[in-house]
Parts: structure tokens; C-alpha cells; sequence
């Protein structure tokens, strides 16, 4: 049936519109539910559990998720139409972890390309190749995490280890069908010594394609969230870096890399 993936239903737990980040230009930010990890800094718990939850805010109950169509979503990216094209702009899909609903992510994408937007994805591929090669034919931007090369520390901090994410970072640029940039999100205690960011830098550098990394300071903006859905933040006292040791980092990465670094998204 024509247009039939407007129909595709998902599971999503918030909508940002005006986003300047996660890709170029105005973007409106689309938030899938459900992660296959569990990184201790996850600023979006909610997102984790596929299942809709309640959470706590401010004191009073709010529920977290709803169920939606590809077309219910479309109706509130394309308000901002006049920005994506003035601006270069478009859909972003977030989480969680959109491979997670691989078919649904498709769907949007696929109904932002027929639009003549600009799409982009946050994710950091750690599903089957076959998940991301759906999505690719529609993807013009995959903004890939990459947080750490050493397997074990990675599934400590995030309970899974990394070598399909790192494989599939590998395909993807083999593939040529989006841009791929990497994204590092610098966390204390667990990669923000120069020698491990320095690490993900060679790798990045070895991807066909890539041209520009992201270092991503951590911060405690989600620490609420936990308390209100009934969890411990793991990373309580743990302080974000400052400007100075961000710039050190940065400049490791030019030092051992043709890749462009940029702190911040």
C-alpha cells in the first residue's frame, strides 16, 4: 500500500523541537524508548525500559511513553518545516536506543526523506548489522557513540561489552550510504584518561569517510530522574571535567588523528 509506513506504530517518550544540536541546522529531536545498555551516566534513564513507567517530577507522578504512529509523529515535525529548510535542518531520532525499534525508526526516516528533509540518528549500534542497514537508504547522518576500545572496562560501566559496536562501526563506513561521525561522551572514572581517548581517536581515524569527532563533556543534568524513578545514580560525587582538561582532551585527539574534534555536540 502506498505510504504504508506512515502507519508503522511506535513506542516514544518525548518530542524536542528547536534543537540546534544532533545534527545540522533546526532539528526536531525524536525520542525512542528502550536501550539494550545500562551506562551508569545515562542522562535519559527513562528511556532504558521499554515498557511505559512512571516517574516522579517535581513531586508528582508523570508517565513515561506513549504509543504513536509514524503519521502522529510527522505531525509535529513538520511545523517547523520553514526552519529545516532555511537552516539545512531536520529530524533527529534519540533514545534510548533506536535500533532497538529498527522498523519504526525506518519508518520515520523514511517519512522525513520523502519530505525532503535532512535526517540523523544517535545510536550507538550495538544491535545486528541488519537493524542499521534497514535505516541506512534514509539516514543522512549516523552520529555514532563510541565510548570506549577496551571490552571489559566498556561492559563494566555499561553491561555490555563493545566488539559489535566497534565491527559495526566498521561497516557502516564501509557502507558510504550516510555520514558517519563519532561521538564520545568523557566520562570520568571510566575514559577520560588521554590515553583512552587517544585510542578511540586511532580507531575513528582508521573509519573510512570519518571526518570529525565529538567529545561530549559528562554532566549530572539526569541525576533526578533517578531518584524519581526509584533508582540509585551510580555516579554520585563523580564531578564533570573542567574547560581546561576538555581542551587538553581535545587537542590529544588532533595530535594522534586527521580528524576535526569539536567539544560539544
Amino acid at each position: 500500500m502506498e505510504m504504508e509506513y506512515l502507519h508503522t506504530k511506535g513506542r516514544i517518550f518525548d518530542i524536542q523541537r528547536y534543537s540546534i544540536h544532533d545534527g545540522k541546522g533546526i532539528r526536531t529531536i525524536v525520542f525512542l524508548k528502550g536501550c539494550v545498555l545500562r551506562c551508569k551516566w545515562c542522562c535519559n534513564p527513562e528511556s532504558q525500559e521499554y515498557q511505559i513507567q512512571t516517574m516522579m517530577v517535581q513531586g508528582k507522578p508523570k508517565i513515561i511513553g506513549r504509543d504513536v504512529t509514524v503519521e502522529e509523529v510527522m505531525e509535529t515535525v513538520v511545523k517547523d518545516e520553514p526552519y529545516y529548510r532555511r537552516s539545512g535542518g531536520g529530524l533527529t531520532l534519540s533514545g534510548g536506543e533506536s535500533l532497538c525499534q529498527a522498523e519504526f525508526a525506518r519508518d520515520l526516516l523514511h517519512a522525513a526523506k520523502a519530505r525532503g528533509m535532512n535526517t540523523a540518528m544517535e545510536s550507538m549500534a550495538g544491535l545486528p548489522y541488519e537493524k542499521i542497514e534497514m535505516l541506512l537508504p534514509y539516514l543522512d547522518n549516523y552520529l555514532m557513540d563510541i565510548k570506549h576500545i577496551d571490552p571489559e572496562k566498556h561492559k563494566r560501566f555499561t553491561g555490555r561489552s563493545n566488539e559489535l559496536m566497534l565491527e559495526n562501526a566498521r561497516k557502516v563506513a564501509g557502507s558510504g550510504q550516510t555520514r558517519l561521525d563519532i561521538r564520545v561522551p568523557v566520562i570520568p572514572t571510566f575514559n577520560d584518561k588521554p590515553e583512552e581517548i587517544r585510542a578511540i581517536a586511532q580507531f575513528a581515524d582508521k573509519l573510512p569517510g570519518v571526518k570529525k569527532i565529538h567529545l561530549l563533556p559528562y554532566h549530572r543534568l539526569g541525576q533526578d530522574k533517578y531518584t524519581g524513578l526509584g533508582r540509585d545514580y551510580e555516579m554520585d560525587g563523580i564531578l564533570p571535567p573542567d574547560n581546561a582538561y576538555m581542551e587538553m582532551l581535545r587537542q590529544v585527539v588532533q595530535q594522534n588523528s586527521s580528524l576535526y574534534c569539536q567539544i560539544g555536540g
